[in-house]
């Protein structure tokens, strides 16, 4: 099957029932828990765009995050491995999971952030990264979330058009419940030498492929 088709779930990987890594417990550049808890307040939303580890740095310079994790979400693959997710047949895409505080971050404003970090239009690629595993998504924890998140998307496939670019391709999904359709389904953390990578190597592989072209915000 190839890397650029989707994988249906009953040729998906079966995956495990528990994670074969132990995930660091806390952020190597922020100091705070990895994997929660969080202050009162904070939000979580994955933010997919190609390659993890260059989408991840610039999601922890942001401020009014929290934390950010590398990881893997929108597939059926239980706790998968990166060589797994690799083959195209776990489903997922290259994920960072965001915590913020939305009253310092606006949600519309992260994803603005998303949004010009990447080019939503590529499919199953970004840049020379091919693959399912590279799409462009975002999922959702909240309803205001999803409602933001379609709003931009909106604003932005319309700025992007005016600048000759195709049609967006990014997927929009609540991260809750069974993994399909209508839902990404759970976050899975990858492996620890994953996390933070660009602060453990700062002069790693750094692949944001921005289009230049700014988001415009929706209006209240």
């Amino acid at each position: 099957m190839s890397r650029t088709q989707m994988v249906t779930p009953d040729r998906a990987l079966t995956g495990r029932a528990s994670s074969p890594f132990v995930v660091p417990a806390t952020h190597a550049v922020l100091g705070t828990p990895l994997a929660g808890p969080w202050p009162e307040g904070t939000e979580v939303i994955g933010l997919a765009l190609g390659c993890f580890w260059g989408a991840e740095k610039e999601f922890w310079q942001t401020p009014g995050v929290v934390a950010t994790a590398a990881g893997y979400q929108g597939g059926y693959t239980a706790y998968p491995t990166y060589e797994e997710v690799c083959t195209g047949l776990t489903g997922h895409a290259e994920t960072v999971l965001v915590a913020y505080d939305p009253q310092v971050l606006p949600t519309t404003e992260l994803l603005a952030t998303f949004w010009m970090l990447h080019d939503p239009t590529q499919g199953y690629r970004q840049g020379n990264d091919v693959g399912t595993q590279y799409r462009s998504a975002i999922y959702v924890t909240t309803p205001e979330q999803e409602a933001a998140a379609h709003a931009t998307r909106e604003l932005y496939a319309a700025e992007l058009a005016r600048h000759g670019y195709g049609a967006v391709t990014t997927e929009i999904r609540p991260a809750d419940g069974e993994p399909g359709p209508d839902a990404a389904g759970p976050f899975y953390y990858a492996e620890a030498y994953h996390q933070q990578y660009l602060h453990k190597v700062p002069h790693g592989y750094c692949p944001v492929h921005s289009t230049g072209v700014a988001c415009p915000l929706p209006t209240a």
